[in-house]
């Protein structure tokens, strides 16, 4: 019964010093962006029922769910993702707000990782949702906001790649082919495996949607990925979407974001909800996506309102990964230990009190010698001992 005690169970881990002031940071100046561009905080129950995860277009894989039954024989879930709580939240709770609902979270999601794999199966995400507005403005200032939120956590080496999720849906449309193989084209684009795509595709001969879907990963860069893009596709839905981006991708240039932002059209999100632009952030160097979001006008219909939404999220443990060894983080050293007798202690304290109004850390010795406090304040580099008894004095060591 006692073999596991000693460790955490796979997919999860504990945060340390460093790593959990990082952490700390880059949440602190999540909020910050978020809370001044007007967003409100919420927060969703850890425990939500199954019901909320297997609702229409928003539906999950169960089977990566962590579940449970409640007193009353119901299955639940720990929170697998925020977007379908926040959407239940909207539909319900805030049905009678007035629109557009600006929110933000910062919780933990749960979800079984195949082993091996490297991905966390808990992690702490922090991120946005605009709903009740489906138009260009919102999905200007969504991505802007993202592009502001990694900025303001000092990463000068990131990128927002921006797609359209409904080129790769007409395209598969059109071949009229089934949920299984439009998911293995899926994969193997996102994976960018050419080719196992390339061998999937051929079946189709020389269809043009065919000829596309083979080319998508490859269209990736800036302004020339249109016009080349443009020479592929013919039907004019596509084309449509198309324009939309490339109008999206020039506003965006305006704001002089443009070396921070590239256009991905084999951006093909695992998620059904979305239904307009996708895009992910990633840090130079480090392979993970950090932060992923798009529009997903369809889902909070399941809830029974018909909003528009678009929202994003930072994995924040990808991004204290990313940051870690690329600045010092260090955890600020104590600076002065407090030494006193017995009958001096809450003068001693009080005085401790006094040096952190001042921001000074400060640790409190609980050597009974002065001989010990300062064995102690050498072996821990603390450079100065304030000795408390009727007067203060300072040993500098």
């Amino acid at each position: 019964m006692n073999k596991n005690k000693l460790i955490t169970p796979e997919g999860t881990k504990d945060y340390l010093f460093e790593e959990a002031l990082l952490k700390k940071n880059i949440e602190n100046s999540l909020r910050s962006v978020f809370h001044y561009r007007g967003y409100n905080e919420v927060v969703t129950p850890c425990l939500e029922f199954l019901d909320v995860f297997t609702a229409g277009v928003g539906s999950q894989s169960v089977e990566q769910m962590y579940k449970l039954v409640d007193s009353k024989g119901r299955l639940m879930v720990l929170r697998p993702d925020s977007t379908m709580p926040i959407a239940r939240l909207s539909a319900t709770r805030l049905k009678n707000e007035q629109i557009p609902l600006r929110l933000y979270y910062n919780q933990s999601v749960f979800s079984v990782n195949p082993a091996m794999r490297g991905r966390s199966n808990e992690s702490v995400q922090a991120g946005i949702e605009l709903i009740g507005v489906s138009n260009k403005k919102s999905d200007i200032e969504v991505l802007v906001t993202a592009t502001k939120a990694l900025q303001n956590l000092n990463i000068d080496n990131f990128r927002i790649e921006i797609g359209h999720i409904e080129i790769f849906n007409s395209l598969v449309s059109a071949l009229n082919i089934s949920d299984s193989t439009k998911e293995e084209i899926r994969f193997f684009i996102e994976s960018k495996n050419f080719p196992a795509l390339n061998d999937l595709l051929d079946d189709f001969g020389d269809r043009q949607e065919a000829v596309v879907l083979k080319t998508l990963p490859r269209l990736f860069g800036g302004y020339e990925v249109f016009d080349k893009a443009r020479k592929l596709i013919n039907d004019k839905k596509t084309a449509s979407v198309l324009s939309y981006l490339e109008d999206l991708y020039k506003s965006i240039s305006e704001l002089g974001l443009e070396d921070k932002i590239t256009v991905d059209l084999g951006i093909v999100n695992r998620n059904d909800y979305y239904t307009g632009i996708v895009f992910k952030g990633y840090v130079e160097g480090y392979g993970e996506e950090v932060l992923s979001g798009g529009r997903y006008d369809g889902l909070i219909k399941d809830f029974g309102e018909d909003l528009g939404a678009i929202g994003f999220a930072v994995n924040i443990d990808s991004v204290v990964k990313a940051l870690l060894n690329s600045k010092d983080h260090s955890v600020e050293p104590v600076t002065a230990l407090v030494f006193s007798k017995g009958e001096y202690q809450i003068k001693a304290l009080e005085y401790i009190d006094s040096l952190a109004e001042k921001n000074i850390v400060t640790e409190y010795s609980l050597c009974d010698t002065l001989d010990e406090a300062i064995a102690y304040a050498k072996s821990k580099n603390i450079g100065r001992i304030d000795v408390v008894d009727e007067n203060i004095k300072t040993i500098n060591l």
